[in-house]
């Protein structure tokens, strides 16, 4: 290998995040003090590889459920991120990967570098983290959420009913600079256009009958941090107009009040709607999609997901004070078959049920609600229900890539598409091609 190591231990050093350098064997050649502080096992240069230091695996990701960031690297010859559980000195724990050819003064790729940074808003299992969770659609979620967090972008949370878009924008501000600053929390269904803008811009004393005295709206008591439109999909056509005009201006009037004041927040926003198709409809304004959509982010149904019950229900038991009682394998069998169309509140819900009606420590079918051990396709069944284009190519993609026998090279030719288009697709829905 025609590798200056030195010069690589050096670089390696100098950045303040774990990281280390590997050649296209998986073979670490270089490593920081970061990286080795991070893992149990004892790393030799030149003789240990990646995948059995961060995943006590004999074989490299892709051959053991996860993208692999340098098998995506050797493909594009482009970087990669992805976001991996990895075994560390605290436990398992989901870790952004982000991987960097490095090439000589010729251009010819002389090795990878990784950057490891951990993911502190999530975990693969039951704890004290907000998000909890480890199949590949959620994953792929956190690797989204980690990339919009840092910058300052409005972002765009789409997702069904109970799939925990607020604890994701929470997240986000908990990941961002306005850390230290509020969070606010506004909940769009149900306002009248009067009570719109007093709760947004506050009020002067008199301004309307029984505003006795002069009140601050949540967007000044937001200053500096993130405002979280919970809902926005539910906010009437006329009070877009007033939410467009503080995005555009940054500027907003207190109800009463001559006065411009200015705005200074982070704007994350939520909804269980179809926002494209209401745009078409007449019924939300384009302008105001395109403020408030720069970085949507798919929120996976726990159908998606279902990989992920076992650890939600050990989170859910603990928060309600159950800590010794556990799901035995039969009953979460049966959770693992139902749809919940409530999705993770609905869980939470069967949890706290299910432990209340339990005699023992052990939970049982019996102690599950009638409704879950009707068979799916009994709960699904009634009229027709129409996929948008993304439902059916998630499906399809899944579909396809559980019956495919070959490289990603070959199924992205098969497609007409390109393969660094395929890895793109695959990373949207979550979805992982392991090669056979």
């Amino acid at each position: 290998m025609n590798v200056n190591i030195s010069i690589i231990q050096s670089m390696i050093n100098a950045i303040d995040k774990p990281a280390i350098f590997i050649t296209p064997d998986y073979v670490v050649h270089a490593v920081n003090q970061l990286y080795r502080d991070t893992y149990e096992e004892h790393i030799i240069t030149g003789k240990s590889t990646c995948f059995s230091v961060s995943h006590n695996n004999a074989v490299p990701c892709n051959q053991a459920g996860e993208d692999c960031p340098l098998a995506e690297c050797k493909s594009t010859q482009r970087p990669s991120s992805v976001v991996h559980n990895h075994k560390t000195r605290t436990g398992d724990s989901h870790c952004q990967i982000t991987m960097k050819p490095v090439e000589d003064e010729d251009g010819m790729v002389l090795g990878y570098l990784e950057v490891l940074e951990q993911i502190t808003f999530a975990s693969p299992r039951a704890g004290n983290a907000k998000l909890i969770g480890s199949a590949p659609s959620f994953r792929n979620m956190l690797h989204q959420i980690s990339r919009a967090a840092p910058a300052d972008i409005a972002v765009l949370l789409q997702g069904e009913t109970g799939t925990g878009k607020e604890l994701v924008a929470h997240a986000i501000h908990e990941s961002s600079s306005r850390k230290d600053k509020p969070f606010v929390v506004i909940e769009c269904t149900g306002l009248t256009e009067s009570l719109f803008e007093s709760e947004l811009f506050g009020h002067e004393k008199g301004a309307f009958t029984g505003a006795s005295s002069s009140k601050k709206g949540l967007i000044d008591v937001a200053s500096g941090g993130t405002v979280f439109f919970d809902e926005i999909g539910d906010v009437p056509m006329s009070m877009q107009v007033k939410l467009l005009r503080l995005l555009e201006s940054g500027t907003y009037r207190p109800v009463g009040s001559l006065k411009l004041k200015h705005s200074d927040f982070r704007l994350v926003c939520a909804t269980h709607k179809n926002l494209k198709q209401l745009v078409e409809k007449g019924e939300f304004r384009q302008d105001l999609y395109y403020r408030i959509a720069g970085f949507p982010i798919a929120l996976p149904s726990l159908r998606q997901r279902r990989e992920d019950i076992p650890a939600l229900c050990g989170q859910f038991l603990a928060q309600a004070g159950h800590m010794k009682k556990t799901f035995n394998k039969d009953a979460l069998s049966v959770l693992s078959r139902y749809a919940f169309p409530g999705n993770i509140r609905e869980l939470r819900n069967v949890t706290e049920q299910a432990a209340l009606l339990s005699v023992d420590e052990h939970i049982t079918p019996a102690d599950l609600p009638s409704h879950l051990t009707v068979p799916e396709s009994e709960q699904e069944s009634g009229p027709l229900r129409l996929k948008t284009l993304e439902e059916a190519e998630e499906a399809y993609l899944s579909e396809i890539i559980s019956a495919f026998d070959g490289t990603p090279e070959a199924l992205a030719d098969v497609l007409g598409i390109s393969t660094r288009t395929l890895y793109r697709k695959l990373r949207r829905y979550g979805l992982t091609l392991s090669r056979r």
